[in-house]
């Protein structure tokens, strides 16, 4: 969700197909976790599932773990989170039990590494989860039926502009025609690439102009969301900018969040309606009209205040699920009362046993209520 360090040359693209991925080791979390919680990789495997919707029916690997007060009937549904200092992905249930997690040991192949994972989307097919690891300069395709990552894009630890490569991705996303959609922040594109391409087949942006003028330049462009009529919703850090506009280009309106210092991921509530978050510290979320006038907005302040969200998602029954990234957790709130209705994760203390999270910077619900399901609208 948001831009890190600088622009490096980089070398060639990684890319490992279905048929020839091994076995290997998968990375180590950074944090301490703390007096008492152990690592979910220590559990022993789980059965295999084929799609995202069956995550969800596997078993528990933990117990019961939320915040005090939380009530699991708000969400629909498992949510897959993207645990960035964990270097993991996992999915929990709205018990606050892990069912799912990856990479296990084996996962990955040999000299395989998976890091900083801050995005995780489903495809539309619900097959494959598509990983940005922002500051690690790459995009992983991870198949679901055998726990593999199946095709990368971009260099692995070196930023660039050049083909193969990419500087400080974000919510890459696998669209139904097939194409990865990349939100490229710091070269101020969005790009489309082919799954087992070498080079995107297409751009939005001039690599290297950031500036908001779409969709000729765009202004660090950190995502673009699907709306339900087909058009997108891109949010540009530069200048807090919001555009509606065709993957082919053509610009409805764009607008500026209101009272929104850092813009992160706008998607669609329903016509008419949006909602971004602002990546700052206290951190707001905010719903807003195309004029960008404010319809609603949640800004806590002292010991409940926001640090850097960077994602808020609507559910069915009207409720916003959002990261709170520094402050570990991920929640959904009330707008009718702007309470915490459902937390997942300490507040403010990192961990990475069951019941914490260091840093989670994004999600998906599982479908049928993901992004891309036809219960989202995408």
């Amino acid at each position: 969700m948001r831009p890190g360090s600088g622009l490096v040359a980089g070398v060639v693209i990684a890319a490992a197909l279905l048929a020839g991925c091994t076995a290997g080791t998968s990375g180590t979390s950074p944090t301490t976790p703390p007096p008492g919680a152990s690592r979910v990789a220590t559990l022993q495997p789980t059965p295999a599932a084929t799609t995202g919707a069956e995550l969800a029916n596997l078993p528990p690997l933990s117990a019961p773990s939320l915040a005090p007060g939380s009530d699991p009937g708000v969400l629909p549904g498992p949510v897959l989170i993207a645990d960035e200092d964990n270097n993991r992905l996992v999915v929990v249930d709205p018990q606050g039990r892990v069912r799912w997690e990856f990479p296990r040991p084996g996962d990955l192949a040999a000299g395989q590494s998976f890091k900083l994972p801050d995005d995780a989307f489903f495809s539309a097919d619900g097959r494959r989860i598509v990983a940005t690891e922002e500051e690690y300069q790459v995009v992983s395709v991870i198949d679901i039926a055998t726990h593999r990552i199946v095709y990368r894009y971009g260099t692995p630890g070196k930023a660039g502009s050049t083909a193969g490569h990419l500087s400080n991705p974000d919510d890459a996303m696998l669209l139904p025609d097939g194409r990865l959609l990349i939100a490229d922040i710091r070269n101020c594109r969005l790009l489309f690439v082919a799954l087992g391409a070498t080079t995107p087949t297409a751009q939005l942006g001039r690599t290297g102009s950031c500036r908001h003028q779409p969709p000729t330049h765009l202004a660090s462009p950190n995502g673009a969301f699907p709306m339900r009529d087909g058009r997108f919703l891109v949010t540009e850090i530069g200048g807090d900018w919001v555009d509606a506009m065709t993957l082919d280009g053509v610009v409805s309106w764009t607008t500026h969040p209101p009272g929104v210092a850092y813009p992160s991921d706008t998607g669609e509530i329903s016509p008419g309606r949006y909602l971004t978050v602002d990546f700052s510290d206290p951190g707001q979320i905010v719903v807003f009209d195309p004029a960008g006038a404010t319809l609603w907005r949640y800004r806590p302040s002292g010991s409940a205040k926001l640090n850097h969200p960077s994602l808020a998602l609507p559910l069915p029954n009207g409720d916003i699920f959002a990261t709170d990234d520094r402050n570990h957790r991920i929640i959904v709130v009330d707008p009718r009362t702007n309470r915490v209705v459902w937390q997942y994760g300490h507040y403010g203390v990192p961990g990475s046993g069951p019941g914490y999270l260091a840093n989670p910077d994004g999600m998906d619900l599982l479908p049928p209520y993901a992004l891309w399901s036809p219960a989202q609208g995408g």
